[in-house]
């Protein structure tokens, strides 16, 4: 049962920071060539759907399965001290980024009404946001793939595969 909740982290763990990573790589560069009004609304849209179950399910069921994955391995080291890395890792550098960070900003963005706002107001949302929210998300992505080598490194070490 233990090798089975730690696959299952591996693998929520990795799509997790496959999401971050692709952002990183991939979605801020496309977004960044858009206009300002067009960034805006591109940002609002994909803030708005991410919130969905599938999303949920992989970044707060890793923010879950890590810890009970730590807890679960407790004495088995070097297993143990892998899976509190990442536990800790995720904890604060991906979830409390995402939560203290990139959530509040992602809520101001979406209160911002693109439609009536002037050109300037528009670009000095832009300004306010984009620089600080890729900046963030790039910390995610890192932390993120800290925690994946990590459980992936639980995984190699786990006596029980």
């Amino acid at each position: 049962m233990t090798t089975l909740v730690l696959l299952i982290t591996a693998v929520l763990t990795a799509l997790i920071g496959g999401l971050f990573y692709a952002y990183s790589c991939s979605v801020v560069l496309g977004l960044g060539k858009l206009s300002d009004a067009e960034y805006l609304k591109a940002m609002q849209s994909i803030n708005r759907e991410i919130l969905n179950p599938v999303f949920f399910m992989s970044f707060i069921g890793t923010a879950i399965l890590l810890p009970i994955s730590v807890f679960l391995f407790r004495g088995q080291q070097p297993v143990f001290i892998f899976l509190l890395i990442a536990a800790l890792a995720y904890l604060i550098g991906v979830f409390g980024v995402t939560v203290a960070g990139n959530v509040p900003m992602n809520d101001t963005l979406d209160k911002f009404d693109i439609s009536t706002s002037t050109a300037e107001a528009i670009k000095q949302m832009r300004d306010n946001f984009e620089s600080r929210w890729n900046f963030l998300n790039n910390i995610r992505t890192s932390f993120s793939v800290i925690s994946i080598i990590l459980v992936v490194c639980s995984c190699i070490w786990n006596r029980e595969f």
